[in-house]
C-alpha cells in the first residue's frame, strides 16, 4: 500500500510539514510499502476553472482546485522522510519536470536516491496547469518534448561522465556529474496519466518500470500499452502497475467509510496490480489517528488477499 501524504489539508495545517514525516514514519511502522507526494510550483486561476470538487477531501484535478491550494515542495519533504524511515520507498509523483532545467533537477533526484539509498520512484510528467507554465516561463505547447529531453540527459548523467547533450532545448558540454543516483540506472522512473497514447508507451518502453494511470484504464487501453510495450521490445508484464482506492462520500463534508474503498483491491491484483494508493483524509478526520488508520488498512488488505 502507498500513502498519498498530499492534499491532506482536511486533517492538518498546511505548514504543518512535519506531521506528514510523522505519518510517513508511521505508515513504514504499519507495513506500508511506500508514500507519495505530488507538487505544483504554483497555482493561477485556471486551478479552479470547472468549479471545486464536491468535497473537499478529494483529489486535486486539473480545474477543480481553489488557488489557495498549499503544495509545499515534494523533494524537500522526501528527503526529511528518507531521514526518519529505513525500508519505505519514496514516491515523488507528478513532478513537473519542463518547469527546471534537467541539470537542476537531475542533481536534486540523485542526490534524494542517493540519500535514501536508492528508494526513490519518480513519476515525472508534463501536467495540465497554462497558467504554471507562463508564470515560469515556458512554453506550454512544448512541455512533452522538453520531458523528452530531460529523461535523455538523465539517463546519460547516471551513466557517465563527462556528459555532453546537443537538443532542441538544452545544450551543453563536457558536464561533469557526481556523485550520481544510489543505482547505476538512476531513480526508479513510473509513468502514469490518463489514456494510452503513443508518448506514453515510448516513455514507458524507454525509461519505465512503473505504471501509475489515473484511475483505471480500461482494457483496450491496457491492451495497446501492452502491444505497444512489446512492439519496442518490452513486456508489459515486467511494469509495476500502481492503482487507487475508490472513496466514496455520503455528502459534501462527511469522510468516507473505509471497506467499500477497498472492497475492489482483489479484483484489481488479478489483472496484475500490486501498489494501491490511499489518502487518509479521505477516511478519517483525526491528525493523531493515522498510525492506528495504517494498521487497519493493512489488516483489511491482507485478509481481502488471502
Amino acid at each position: 500500500m502507498q500513502l498519498v501524504l498530499s492534499e491532506n489539508w482536511t486533517m492538518t495545517s498546511a505548514r504543518d510539514l512535519t506531521t506528514l514525516v510523522r505519518w510517513a514514519r508511521e505508515a513504514e511502522d504499519a507495513g506500508f510499502d511506500s508514500v507519495m507526494i505530488s507538487e505544483h510550483i504554483v497555482l493561477g486561476p485556471d486551478a479552479g476553472a470547472l468549479g471545486r470538487m464536491a468535497n473537499p477531501r478529494e483529489y486535486a484535478l486539473p480545474g477543480n482546485q481553489d488557488p489557495f491550494t498549499p503544495w509545499p515542495y515534494s523533494l524537500s519533504l522526501l528527503a526529511a522522510i528518507a531521514s526518519v524511515t529505513s525500508r519505505l520507498r519514496l514516491s515523488a509523483t507528478a513532478v513537473l519536470a519542463p518547469l527546471r532545467h534537467p541539470l537542476a533537477l537531475a542533481r536534486e533526484l540523485g542526490t534524494l536516491d542517493l540519500l535514501s539509498q536508492g528508494r526513490l520512484i519518480v513519476v515525472p510528467t508534463v501536467s495540465w496547469s497554462r497558467d504554471e507554465y507562463a508564470a515560469l516561463g515556458v512554453p506550454f505547447e512544448k512541455r512533452g518534448r522538453l520531458l523528452d529531453e530531460h529523461l535523455e540527459i538523465w539517463e546519460l548523467l547516471w551513466r557517465e561522465s563527462p556528459v555532453s547533450y546537443h537538443g532542441e532545448f538544452y545544450r551543453f558540454d563536457e558536464v561533469y556529474f557526481e556523485p550520481k543516483a544510489y543505482r547505476e540506472s538512476g531513480p526508479v522512473l513510473w509513468f502514469g496519466g490518463a489514456g494510452a497514447g503513443a508518448h506514453l508507451v515510448r516513455r514507458l518502453a524507454r525509461w519505465g518500470s512503473g505504471f501509475n494511470p489515473l484511475g483505471y484504464p480500461p482494457e483496450a487501453d491496457m491492451k495497446a500499452l501492452a502491444e505497444g510495450m512489446r512492439a519496442a521490445g518490452r513486456d508489459f508484464a515486467e511494469l509495476e502497475l500502481a492503482g487507487g482506492t475508490r472513496a466514496v462520500f455520503p455528502d459534501g463534508t462527511s469522510c468516507a467509510p473505509l471497506g467499500p474503498a477497498l472492497e475492489h483491491i482483489p479484483e484489481r491484483m488479478a489483472e496484475g496490480y500490486t501498489t494501491f494508493c490511499i489518502k487518509p483524509s479521505q477516511f478519517i478526520d483525526d491528525p493523531d489517528k493515522v498510525g492506528d488508520f495504517c494498521r487497519e488498512v493493512i489488516r483489511r488488505v491482507t485478509a481481502l488477499a488471502s
